[in-house]
């Protein structure tokens, strides 16, 4: 271990699962990620090793069986898990902010209903806002909920680009619903929508029909969801009030973007570790290309970029943990991590040369993994309208 990505303050706890997760991801992730990525195989195995180390349920609190730690906590374990697959750490993410909605949103009996569940993994959560024709533009979501006569809700329309759409079997899902409200923002609805695991006919009148073919981000399912008069109760309104789903779902968003944030993270510090092993092997004109100043220069660069990316996510993660408002911070935050991500990853496949295009080398892996989080989450432009209005309310002129 080098310098890079330490933080300060941790407790003896939060040193421990950070330890024994860094252990798995070097014994058990690392040696078979490039593998398995290559084959586009879902990583069984991995999962069930994160069942058996609790991470399902590391934010759900003690009384629901889970492990009850702390946002910084959880960011830092993802940042290790991306450090040796970021695909995996996106198996986590969906499920966390699934349960975390819950846990803020969700009513006694929902929470009691799944989050025990959630905390085993037994029960996986994914969420679905986007649609294939609004992407950020949340609120041009088209997908509805009717009422019925009995109160309860028939759900149509598609969604898209949802993670662990196959394999999970707990959705929660935002839709339009029309209460009357003068704001299309309070005319929305977050549903939780049951499923069992799969690919077709997953639950009546919910079909997924099957893994988008992407060009990284592989292994996990990232698929559609098509709703044709699904059928629901009112019970399952996260929250038990329509009209709020909106707001439901930018809250799971923002702790989602501190996720993002710390795979981006992780996924840099991997870069820059295989490209300063490669420099101090590799020879050219007679000596370690690491004594290439052109070369040094580059990993000095690409080591800054670690270090203040790892920081800037920290600050995030504790803005929320002491329940202050953190959209800039978690805006920033995933900002610079996912650029300055894409930055190091393709200098260390600059460092890498001829063999970095090669499948052989973990580097190629990498470079298709990075633009990922440079589009979710938010992309970068709509981190910088976020952060940009967030400044001029704090910088507002007086008088």
């Amino acid at each position: 271990m080098g310098r890079l990505c330490e933080t300060e303050g941790l407790t003896d706890i939060q040193e421990e699962i950070l330890k024994t997760v860094r252990a798995f991801v070097d014994e058990k992730i690392i040696p078979v990620a490039t593998e398995l990525e290559h084959k586009d195989e879902y990583p069984t195995e991995i999962v069930e090793g994160l069942k058996e180390l609790g991470l399902f349920g590391l934010m759900i609190p003690e009384e629901y069986g889970g492990l009850g730690e702390s946002l910084l906590t959880y960011a830092l374990t993802v940042e290790e898990i991306a450090r040796g697959w970021m695909s995996v750490s996106g198996i986590i993410n969906t499920h966390f902010i699934v349960a975390w909605m819950l846990l803020k949103h969700g009513t006694d009996e929902q929470k009691q209903k799944y989050l025990p569940r959630m905390a085993t993994g037994e029960v996986r959560g994914a969420f679905s806002m986007s649609e294939p024709g609004c992407g950020s533009d949340v609120a041009a979501i088209k997908s509805k909920a009717v009422k019925n006569e009995d109160g309860s809700y028939a759900i149509t329309g598609q969604k898209m680009w949802l993670t662990n759409g196959g394999s999970s079997n707990l959705v929660a899902v935002l839709v339009k619903t029309d209460e009357g409200a003068d704001s299309v923002y309070k005319n929305m609805t977050t549903f939780l929508v049951e499923k069992t695991e799969g690919f077709g006919e997953t639950a009546q009148g919910v079909t997924v029909p099957g893994k988008i073919d992407k060009m990284g981000y592989k292994g996990v399912d990232t698929t559609e969801m098509i709703f044709e008069g699904h059928q629901i109760s009112a019970d399952q309104i996260l929250g038990g009030a329509p009209g709020k789903g909106f707001y439901q779902m930018m809250d799971g968003v923002e702790v989602g973007r501190v996720n993002v944030a710390a795979r981006g993270c992780g996924v840099a510090n991997r870069a820059f570790e295989l490209g300063v092993q490669y420099a101090q092997q590799r020879e050219t004109f007679g000596k370690k290309i690491a004594e290439h100043q052109a070369v040094l220069f580059r990993l000095a660069e690409m080591g800054t970029k670690v270090e203040a990316a790892h920081q800037m996510m920290v600050k995030a993660a504790r803005t929320k943990d002491a329940g202050m408002r953190n959209d800039l911070e978690a805006g920033m935050a995933k900002y610079l991590a996912s650029e300055y991500c894409s930055q190091v990853v393709e200098d260390s496949f600059r460092i890498h040369g001829g063999y970095g295009f090669s499948k052989e080398y973990e580097i190629e892996r990498l470079y298709r993994e990075a633009p990922m989080l440079l589009i979710g989450e938010g992309t970068a432009d709509i981190q910088r309208m976020i952060i940009g209005r967030r400044l001029l309310e704090d910088y507002k002129l007086r008088g």
